[in-house]
């Protein structure tokens, strides 16, 4: 039987707070920066909490995380 690994694009993309949810880091923030707005980009700063929908996926690449 093979081990299980994590995936590692996932290890760097995702962290697991204490109480379970998942941490994840906004996206569209990166380049192109000239066109979006100042409210929008302020918007963007910061993480947010992985959607309960995208759970089973980030448990399946994240196995030894305890999700």
């Amino acid at each position: 039987m093979p081990k299980m690994k994590t995936k590692s694009g996932a290890k760097k993309r995702f962290r697991v707070r204490p109480g379970g949810t998942v941490k994840r880091g906004q996206a569209f923030k990166r380049h192109i920066l000239t066109k979006k707005s100042t409210s929008r980009k302020r918007d963007l700063r910061g993480a947010v909490n992985v959607h309960e929908s995208d759970m089973g996926g980030i448990a399946k690449m994240l196995p030894f995380a305890g999700l």
